[in-house]
């Protein structure tokens, strides 16, 4: 510990000392003979130490004899004796010595001791105020013979006084804060607070004053409130954003011999909009192709702002040099560029350069700052058009022709023109996209775009045609332009009226002179632009037809009427009316219909019941229902006599194969046993071509060709055979190029199957030799394959020898 240390702890000992010994000596050496009792009971009821409770009856006041007062110890204190507390003295110590001094309550007997005798009490440990601040006790008198209590009980405090012997502290630091840029001087920043863990109501111990130790001129700190604050003015977060401020706090009111503590409070300075933006450089130039897409960004210029966040942020826009706006720039919300993008296409041979005037605006306004209007500024966009290869371009985009069903082939209906807009001017050819014209209806000429007729028109069948021209650079065959060509059929009257539908007459026997039995009306394909007006007309061998006749109706149809009532089905049962329809086109076509008319039975009321069956069937006498019942029955009996028959049929069936007819015995011979496996010759594939048929022709077996079909000559193969893949590739031909042949995969069906075996049979089943005259020795010869064979048959030779 310091000198300085111990001066100032030796100050505060003396003079807690002095307090202690003008408290309470003055009363411990007072005269015993003086009558204290008064002031000490108005004292101990003042305290509420002694005195009946409310209801006990009237106030007695009990002579005391104490005579004491609050006791101080000083905190920290050792030494190499207990420290004298205080003492205690009774009006009955009268230089009895039977009297005994008892001490209980906080700390009685091992923080405070008291002397029997004379009521000292002492202090026997180091006390701490700030573990605790005073302790209770209870002091009374007993006689020392017999334990008896003299006078009651009272308590009294001891209270441990305050030394300088705690720093002050900062409980909640480090202290993070921040303020923002460019504040005003006096502008509160933060608040710091330390504690003191000493008495602040005794001294200064715990009086704290509040100073800067770093930080300095930019913060300052009330010395009492702790509060710091802006001391500089224009702090430019920009410039320095972070600052580090030391802070000291010291009690004793800030004299000398105080302690102190410290903390750190960081301080950062938070961004306003007081930067404008800033283009990097005052011209760009930027070279963008013609044939660049609209939309599409052709160049990015960008403004820095040292700001942060949405007080860096821009918006551009072109304040010259866009007359005719082909260009616009929007802001990339990520990177805050400007993207100058096209709204029009460009076109480098009208106009090979621009200059634009490009300006940036904050988006943010702070009038605080922003004094001198709102934060911007310009930069120019030099922009130069790059040629580019492009397609031709057709005189208009698309073209309309009328052509008339009727014209001519080979005519030309229509001209398109394209040209290369190229400075280079390459030359143009023009074609037709077939899978628009899949009928090949039109052609078109390659070198000057004229579009003919391949084949007539029939409006009546396509009323439009809408093909697509293509023009080609021939320098560049890449760079294609197309254009809808869209062909309008015109009517002409070629089409002859007919019935609208196919009419079933009936006329009933009973019908009245002139009763409408139909009306007829009639359609035509073609289609005039005054609409149809049909005229109507019997066939001249018919004008005068003595049962029927026709009456117009103006609307283009007409009613068919019966002349008479004398129609019978015995005498006729239908008639044929030919109806001759002409319509009024230039030249007028015409069509004659016949109109087909069957005479019918009808009720009274003209209701049809039976139109020819039953003319038939009268005469003979029988009805409808009765001739039905005759054909049930006949029918009934087909259906039994066939059952019948199918019963027999199967009834005579054996129900088990014969012996004669065992499948076993149905063995199939075939000549062509091969070479074996030891044959290492190639197979002679002319083996398989049937040697009758080699001049001929032998149709397919699996169709019915409608066409003779003349196949080549066959090849006659050599002594080595003909070669496998030409014979292959041959049959293949014929089968492609076959007209005979169905439009799907058949089975080729060779019905030759060969002559025979030129080696002849192996097996012995047709020898006509018995066993004993055949020789099998030659089979040893044939190879380690045959042996075995051989072996066995030798085997048998032997067994029969004996």
């Amino acid at each position: 510990m310091t000198p300085k240390r111990l001066e100032e702890m030796r100050t505060d000992l003396w003079t807690s000392m002095l307090l202690v010994w003008i408290t309470c000596v003055p009363c411990a050496f007072m005269n015993p003979l003086v009558n204290r009792s008064e002031s000490l009971d108005q004292t101990v009821s003042a305290m509420g130490l002694h005195g009946p409770a409310e209801g006990h009856g009237p106030l007695t006041r009990a002579k005391r004899g104490w005579v004491w007062n609050q006791m101080f110890v000083l905190e920290e204190f050792s030494g190499p004796d207990p420290i004298l507390v205080g003492r205690l003295h009774t009006d009955l110590d009268i230089g009895n010595k039977n009297l005994k001094y008892v001490l209980s309550g906080e700390g009685a007997g091992t923080i405070f001791a008291i002397n029997e005798k004379t009521g000292d009490i002492h202090a026997m440990k180091r006390l701490d105020r700030e573990e605790k601040a005073e302790y209770t006790l209870t002091a009374q008198v007993i006689d020392r013979e017999t334990n008896v209590p003299l006078e009651p009980p009272s308590e009294f405090i001891i209270k441990v006084q305050d030394i300088n012997d705690n720093a002050p502290e900062f409980t909640t630091g480090p202290y993070h804060a921040t303020v923002p840029e460019m504040s005003q001087v006096g502008t509160s920043v933060t608040k710091v607070t330390a504690t003191d863990a000493d008495d602040p109501v005794y001294g200064n111990s715990a009086r704290l004053v509040y100073s800067i130790l770093e930080g300095q001129p930019y913060f300052s700190i009330d010395p009492n409130t702790a509060v710091i604050k802006i001391a500089l003015q224009g702090m430019d977060r920009e410039m320095r954003e972070e600052y580090l401020v030391v802070i000291q706090a010291k009690d004793m009111g800030g004299h000398m011999g105080g302690l102190s503590g410290t903390t750190t409070v960081t301080i950062t300075l938070t961004d306003v909009n007081d930067n404008p933006p800033k283009f990097a450089k005052s011209l760009y130039e930027f070279v963008i192709p013609e044939d660049l897409s609209i939309g599409q960004p052709g160049g990015k210029v960008k403004a820095n702002d040292r700001d942060l966040g949405e007080n860096a942020k821009s918006s551009y826009n072109i304040i010259s040099g866009d007359e005719k706006d082909i260009f616009e720039i929007t802001t990339d919300p990520q990177t805050q560029e400007g993207i100058l993008r096209l709204k029009k296409p460009l076109d480098f041979e009208t106009r090979k350069s621009y200059s634009l005037r490009v300006e940036a605006t904050n988006v943010n306004f702070d009038p605080q700052f922003n004094t001198g209007g709102v934060f911007k500024d310009t930069a120019t966009v030099k922009i130069a058009v790059e040629d580019a290869d492009e397609p031709p371009v057709f005189s208009q985009p698309s073209y309309l022709v009328e052509v008339h069903e009727n014209t001519a082939i080979n005519t030309v209906i229509e001209q398109v023109m394209a040209h290369d807009p190229d400075v280079t001017g390459s030359l143009v050819r023009y074609f037709i996209d077939r899978h628009t014209d899949l009928e090949r209806q039109f052609n078109i000429n390659v070198d000057d775009g004229k579009i003919t007729l391949a084949k007539p028109l029939d409006r009546e069948t396509d009323m439009w045609h809408n093909i697509t021209v293509t023009a080609t650079e021939v320098r560049n065959h890449s760079q294609i332009s197309r254009a809808i060509v869209a062909i309008k059929v015109l009517d002409i009257n070629d089409n002859a009226p007919e019935f609208a539908k196919e009419y079933e007459t009936l006329l009933c026997e009973n019908g009245k002179p002139g009763q409408v039995i139909q009306t007829i009306s009639a359609v035509d394909k073609d289609d005039p632009k005054n609409g149809h007006f049909f005229i109507y007309s019997l066939v001249p061998e018919m004008l005068n037809n003595p049962n029927f006749t026709i009456k117009d109706n103006k609307d283009n149809s007409i009613n068919i009427l019966a002349k008479h009532d004398t129609f019978r089905r015995q005498k006729q049962e239908m008639y044929f009316l030919p109806i001759v329809v002409s319509d009024n086109g230039n030249p007028p076509m015409s069509s004659t219909n016949t109109l087909t008319i069957r005479v019918c039975g009808c009720s009274k009321e003209g209701i049809v019941q039976s139109c020819n069956v039953e003319a038939y069937v009268l005469p003979i006498g029988l009805s409808m229902g009765a001739l039905i019942a005759i054909l049930a029955c006949i029918i009934l009996l087909l259906v039994i006599v066939v059952l019948f028959v199918t019963l027999r049929r199967h009834k005579n069936e054996p129900l088990i194969i014969k012996d004669d007819e065992d499948v076993r015995e149905n063995i199939i011979r075939y000549d062509d046993e091969g070479g074996g496996e030891e044959d290492t010759e190639a197979f002679d594939i002319a083996t398989l071509q049937n040697p009758d048929g080699i001049n001929g022709y032998l149709p397919r077996k699996d169709i019915k060709p409608d066409l003779q079909f003349m196949p080549r000559q066959a090849q006659h193969s050599g002594p080595n055979g003909v070669d496998v893949d030409e014979f292959i590739n041959v049959r293949l031909h014929e089968a492609d190029n076959d007209p005979t042949a169905p439009p799907y995969d058949s089975i080729q069906i060779y019905g030759y199957e060969g002559r025979g075996s030129v080696a002849g049979s192996l097996s012995s089943l047709e020898t006509a030799s018995s066993d004993s005259d055949q020789n099998y020795d030659y089979l040893r010869e044939w190879g380690p394959r045959f042996r075995r064979l051989g072996e066995l048959y030798s085997v048998g030779e032997s067994d029969k020898e004996p």
